[in-house]
Parts: structure tokens; sequence; C-alpha cells
């Protein structure tokens, strides 16, 4: 913990999801100033707010987590503002910290980046072997475009940049809107909603064939924590559970979770997404000490049951 001794910190994205969590994380440490701009203030699209961020927060770390994000419909509908806005935050925030002589750079990757087909369980080797799953490249290819950066920054002027690749992450804090969210919040609200209307059933996208790896939001904080301190290659490296189960069998769980009684119904006209999603965890366990520890039916406990005090506590506000 003594990386963080007067250091400042930014974390971009830091009041979102992920970054919620991080942040906390990082306080532990006890840094010298954590600043996490917003939005509405700070444009990361626009290379004129990146400078104000950067003399505003006088960084020497900067964690990156910031992006446009949402679930495959999202992707489908946004292809050119996934594409543009993630490469024109990344790349630009990247080449200013540079500039600006920041000691450390954490660029946030996305799962999304490897090929259709890659093989089970991803290792970080195959990352360039093959093109990604249709539905989100534009989103993956651009966030891929900060590794090419950080190995080309590296070797160039020696500057000090990872490129972490973690899988899906899931958890109290994440996004429920249906227009955004990614697959395990979206079903829980389905199930939660079918369930209080009394549906006799519910209408999921795909056949259930694909699997997915989820990470729960916390070990996700802590792996890109210990990254920060403790790696320091340009190399890419995943961050996950080291697990996978199928979409099917998620929903099954999900559906015994939030208590629905009625059928599910699949729509096989939707698109599954990539077929299949599992890491090789190894080499962030070797690099920098990170095992994910939250059994994965105990994180859906926690995320369905936030889900639930949060709907809970909008009925009375309103």
């Amino acid at each position: 913990m003594s990386f963080w001794t007067n250091k400042r910190v930014v974390v971009t994205g830091g009041a979102g999801f992920l970054g919620t969590h991080l942040v906390e994380r990082l306080r532990r440490g006890q840094p010298a100033a954590i600043f996490a701009p917003r939005r509405k203030e700070y444009d990361l699209r626009e290379a004129d707010a990146i400078q104000r961020v950067l003399r505003d927060a006088r960084p020497n770390v900067i964690i990156h987590l910031a992006g446009n994000v949402g679930g495959i419909g999202a992707n489908r509908a946004h292809p050119a503002e996934f594409f543009y806005d993630n490469l024109m935050m990344g790349v630009q925030l990247m080449h200013e910290a540079w500039r600006c002589g920041v000691e450390k750079f954490v660029a946030i990757g996305t799962v999304c980046a490897y090929p259709k087909f890659t093989p089970v369980p991803f290792r970080e080797e195959d990352l360039w072997n093959g093109y990604p799953e249709e539905t989100n490249a534009p989103y993956g290819l651009a966030k891929k475009m900060l590794l090419v950066q950080s190995q080309a920054y590296r070797d160039q002027y020696g500057f000090d940049s990872i490129f972490l690749l973690p899988v899906n992450l899931y958890g109290p804090g994440d996004s429920f809107d249906p227009a955004k969210s990614h697959v395990i919040p979206a079903l829980i609200k389905k199930c939660v909603d079918a369930r209080e209307r009394g549906d006799d059933h519910l209408i999921v996208w795909g056949d259930g064939s694909p699997t997915r790896e989820f990470l729960y939001v916390e070990d996700a904080a802590e792996g890109i924590a210990l990254a920060t301190e403790r790696y320091n290659s340009s190399a890419p490296v995943n961050v996950g559970a080291a697990f996978e189960i199928s979409i099917r069998d998620l929903v099954d769980l999900i559906v015994r979770l939030t208590g629905f009684q009625g059928k599910v119904v699949w729509d096989t006209t939707q698109p599954n997404g990539q077929p299949r999603r599992k890491l090789d965890t190894s080499k962030a366990e070797k690099e920098f000490g990170f095992v994910a520890k939250v059994k994965f039916e105990e994180g859906l406990r926690r995320t369905i049951e936030w889900y639930e005090q949060v709907r809970l506590a909008e009925r009375v506000t309103v």
C-alpha cells in the first residue's frame, strides 16, 4: 500500500460502477489526492478538457476506466459512437499524460477485444489472432488501440503504461437501465419485474448456449489496484474469475434467486454474441498476485439484494 503514499491519482469514470469501488479501494492506500473528473465538467473526448484535467489534478497516476459501454443492443444501435467516443477518450488521454510527465498510466481494455473464435481459455497471446465478435467489434477495437499505444509509447519514450483486460463485471451499483445494461443486470431486472407483475413468462435473447465469465466488481477493483502497484510492462494481462457459465444456466440461477415462477422463452431471432468467453488468469496471479475471491452465486445474491433495496427506496421516495 506504500505505493500510494503522496500520489495524486486521476480515476476517469471514478463516479461510475467500477470507478466508485476502485476509488474506495484506493483510499485505503491513503494517496495525497484522488480526482474523478465528471463528464459535465470534463468531456474527455475533447483534448482541451483532458488538458484541463491534467492541470487541475496534477496526477502522478492515471487509471482510465471511463468509456461509452452497453450490451449487445446498444452496441448494434450505436457502433460509430462506441468506436469514436472510446478511441478519442483513450488515445488523447494517454498522449497528454505522456506529454505532462505522468508517472504511470493504467488503461482498462475489454474482453470484447478478443477474436470471436478465440480458443478457450483466452490467453493474452491470442489477442491478435482474428477479428472480434461483430456486434461489439467497434467498441473492442477502440479499446484495443490503447494496447498498441501503450507498447509504442513505452518503446519510443519509456512511458510506464499498462493494459488490463477484464471480463464482464457485475455487482452492486451496476446499471440496470435496459438501454445500457449488460447481461446480468438486464436479466435481474427482467426477472424481478416479471415476478412483481405476476407474468407467466419472460423473454430472453438468443438460445442460451453461449458461455460467459463474470467478475465481481470489488474483485475487479482489487485486481486493478494490485496491477497499478506491482506491474510494469505493456504486455496485456487478463483480469477475471477463471470460470465460465452458459447463459442458459445463468438465467436459471437468476430465476431461482429472484423467485420468478414463470417460464423462460428464448427468442432465437436475436443474436447470441460471442460463442464462449473464459480467460486464462494465470498471468495476473503470477505478475501481481491477483486471484478473484467472491464466489459467483454469493456475488449474484449481493447484487440482487442491492437492486431490490434500491427499488424499495425509490418507491418510498415517490
